[in-house]
């Protein structure tokens, strides 16, 4: 993990051992995790919304929750031929079962084996890069050029983080108990070293966001966390418990569905 890691300190096998945790929950990762409001991906593309249509290269897509919401965007544009943001979308994802979820979700997408660190893209092939959940697990020190190489100056790169918004103080309790020995305290979205980079002008903006979950979805989806994926059977099986416990005795959650109230943080800035 590079200088401009979200994890400074840590642990790099424990890392490693993370980052390539999702394909084997691949399936309930498709199923349980939120997608991405459509104001924010649109605020992601602002930059190249003129360009009809821009070329958009989901990175690091993962099943395609963020090209989903790409293609649905595509779908709006084509019932209204005034709309200029529409996508032609490209998908890359490094993990195998993962790619292959997305692919059967999304068979019509263009979906490549490759990671933001060697892109299967030509130079200046794209408009915009838009990275869902990803970008703290790449190598800054090598993406960041890779990046630059494939979009077209003046291209955008955005990245989307939905985050459990623990301004609410259920959330912020949940998060306390849904906490593991290998949890990582005081994460943020990576600060992105722009100096010596073909990048420029970092803006951030944040969205609200939601997603209707009961006690058994809320725990699977935070089965999918990196961090209870690697965890001994003994302490999963004890944090499952714990979480569930919680959930069913919280008033907020105790009743069949809620709402998890989500913040979508992005973050993007423009080549040269």
């Amino acid at each position: 993990m590079s200088r401009s890691s979200a994890f400074d300190g840590a642990d790099p096998e424990n890392l490693a051992r993370r980052a390539s945790s999702f394909g084997g929950q691949a399936a309930v990762y498709a199923r349980e995790r939120p997608d991405y409001p459509d104001a924010a991906v649109s605020w992601a593309l602002g930059p190249v919304s003129g360009r009809v249509p821009p070329r958009v290269l989901d990175l690091g897509a993962g099943t395609g929750k963020l090209t989903e919401v790409l293609l649905r965007r595509v779908a709006i544009a084509d019932a209204d031929a005034a709309a200029a943001d529409a996508a032609d979308v490209v998908a890359v994802e490094p993990d195998a079962a993962m790619l292959a979820q997305l692919r059967d979700r999304l068979p019509g997408v263009r979906a490549l084996p490759g990671s933001a660190e060697e892109i299967p893209l030509a130079d200046g092939s794209v408009d915009a890069i838009v990275v869902g959940q990803a970008m703290h697990w790449f190598d800054l020190d090598r993406a960041l050029p890779e990046m630059a190489r494939v979009l077209v100056p003046g291209g955008v790169l955005a990245g989307l983080w939905n985050l459990d918004d623990d301004r609410v103080s259920w959330v912020d309790g949940l998060k306390r108990v849904a906490a593991s020995t290998v949890s990582f305290t005081g994460w943020r979205p990576p600060e992105i070293p722009l100096q010596g980079t073909e990048f420029h002008t970092i803006e951030h903006a944040e969205f609200a966001h939601g997603q209707r979950r009961t006690a058994e979805s809320m725990m699977a989806t935070i089965a999918t966390h990196s961090h209870v994926l690697t965890l001994g059977e003994p302490e999963r099986t004890e944090l499952t418990a714990r979480v569930l416990d919680y959930l069913r005795s919280t008033p907020e959650t105790a009743h069949g569905e809620f709402e998890l109230p989500i913040t979508t943080v992005v973050v993007r800035m423009q080549r040269r």
